[in-house]
């Protein structure tokens, strides 16, 4: 990104002041949170299961997993989110969503980009893709705006259509975990040309609330058929 001198900076500061991503709110800096909404959000930290990153009530010695990922581990390698979804964090995701909040992307990725401290350094960054239906009559996907911003965040390559969403799936909201699964079940599909891109690399998954875990399920399975060394997600809220 150019960067914006700073007489030019003061001017459109002083004109379109910067406002907070939560309630907007005039205050210096665009890219945080004011003080009230900051104390809304509940952001997540160890301890908390290795592979899906669930927080855990008690600190666990060694690399802990949840009961969950015991009982069928999951088909990625590693998932994260920044914040406990609801209240400030949920009306970041929907003005995203619905009203092209550029700005609320850039903030998300770099609180998702201090869950990945030391990325692989073949790494690849991908979205969670939307069906051609809903892209053209949202017109962008939301989850495209924050991998962008994530990728240039962590200098890693940004491969915006390295999932191909094959069949447009009805909304998932109201679903239980096994019917999210059944719903979602064949979705996606990876060309053959994406298939010599993720030969061999680690590819991470990036999306905007972690619910069921059926959506990135499915993508990280695909993923690894087609020859992902290493699969992670990260998104900016989880559903606890």
């Amino acid at each position: 990104m150019l960067a914006v001198p700073q007489p030019l900076r003061q001017a459109l500061d002083f004109v379109l002041p910067p406002r907070c991503p939560g309630c907007g709110c005039v205050q210096a800096d665009a890219a945080a949170f004011c003080l009230d909404c900051w104390c809304q959000l509940k952001f997540l930290a160890p301890p908390w299961c290795h592979c899906c990153g669930l927080p855990f009530e008690h600190e666990v010695p060694g690399e802990p997993l949840c009961g969950a990922c015991l009982a069928a581990p999951p088909r990625f390698d590693f998932l994260r989110s920044a914040v406990a979804y609801g209240g400030i964090a949920t009306d970041l995701v929907l003005k995203l969503k619905y009203s092209r909040g550029l700005g609320a992307a850039t903030m998300m990725a770099g609180h998702m980009a201090r869950l990945l401290p030391d990325p692989p350094d073949d790494m690849l960054v991908t979205p969670v893709p939307l069906h051609w239906s809903r892209l053209a009559a949202r017109t962008y996907n939301q989850s495209v705006l924050i991998g962008r911003a994530l990728a240039r965040r962590i200098d890693r390559p940004f491969h915006p259509d390295l999932i191909r969403r094959k069949r447009r799936t009805p909304p998932l909201r109201g679903l239980g975990a096994k019917a999210r699964a059944r719903t979602i079940q064949g979705a996606f599909g990876i060309t053959q040309r994406q298939r010599r891109v993720i030969e061999g690399r680690a590819v991470l998954i990036v999306d905007d609330v972690h619910t069921s875990g059926a959506t990135s399920a499915a993508c990280a399975a695909i993923l690894k058929r087609s020859g992902a060394s290493w699969v992670g997600v990260v998104t900016w809220a989880r559903v606890l």
